[in-house]
């Protein structure tokens, strides 16, 4: 079904915590995945333009379950996956989170790919390219975003460009959930991996102009709009393509580098 508007809108409609109640949800879905300090929520309320949408907290690993976003135009989900890394938990609570994402991302035909949330501060860190080598080995297309943009110079950034670039086949995406920086190219990025290229034109949110770090942070307001049902695409799998990453063997399986 194609969109009549080029507004965005985002719905939490799902919030999964144990992986018994996860769901068929049959309408494409991208996952969003990082370490628990990233940034995700920050993103996601910069995506759909609503402060709240997700929730924010200055103490890291508070998203502990898989949040269905659900997208208008295009019929689709964003979902966002607990934080790893973060060890000033229980074990027993690292275990549980790794083992939901793992089911998640192995048994789930619709998922189209995966955008690794990684801070544009850093270099790689182990954690990111394992995840990055394990969503490869599931044969999904991936892509690198590198958040907190707005914290880094421009050559900061343009270097933390090229340095990913090299290890990836599709160029990473500077995002800045403070100024809106990358959002727009971010919403290109995304439409392209879900819907059909002949969709792709008119399900992609409107352009909006893209901020610099210097520029005053970007006000956001609810958009307008009530959700709608999943609508079921014509594919019933993955969608085909290279992966995001190049080719490398994981070292060992999602969950158990989660537990350190």
């Amino acid at each position: 079904m194609k969109p009549e508007t080029t507004s965005v809108v985002m719905t939490l409609t799902d919030t999964i915590y144990l992986p018994s109640q996860l769901k068929t949800v049959p309408a494409p879905q991208v996952a969003l995945a990082g370490r628990s300090n990233v940034g995700k929520s920050t993103l996601v309320n910069m995506l759909g333009s609503r402060k709240g949408l997700a929730k924010i907290s200055a103490t890291p690993g508070k998203t502990r379950s898989l949040n269905f976003y659900h997208i208008r135009p295009g019929e689709f989900y964003l979902v966002d996956l607990p934080g790893y890394g973060y060890a000033r938990c229980a074990k027993t609570e690292r275990e549980k989170w790794a083992k939901l994402i793992d089911v998640y991302l192995a048994n789930n035909p619709w998922l189209r790919a995966v955008l690794a949330v990684v801070d544009c501060r850093l270099p790689p860190q182990a954690l990111d390219l394992d995840l990055l080598a394990y969503a490869t080995g599931q044969g999904l297309p991936t892509m690198v975003v590198l958040t907190k943009a707005d914290k880094c110079s421009q050559r900061e950034r343009e270097a933390k460009k090229r340095l990913w670039a090299d290890m990836l086949t599709v160029p990473p995406v500077v995002f800045s959930g403070k100024t809106g920086l990358g959002r727009a190219a971010l919403w290109a990025e995304i439409s392209r991996l879900v819907l059909p290229e002949s969709e792709t034109a008119e399900a992609a949110p409107a352009p909006s102009p893209e901020l610099s770090p210097e520029d005053a942070a970007a006000s956001v307001t609810s958009p307008n709009g009530e959700s709608a049902g999943p609508q079921a695409p014509g594919a019933t799998g993955p969608t085909s393509g290279d992966p995001g990453v190049k080719p490398r063997k994981p070292r060992r399986r999602l969950g158990s580098r989660a537990k350190t």
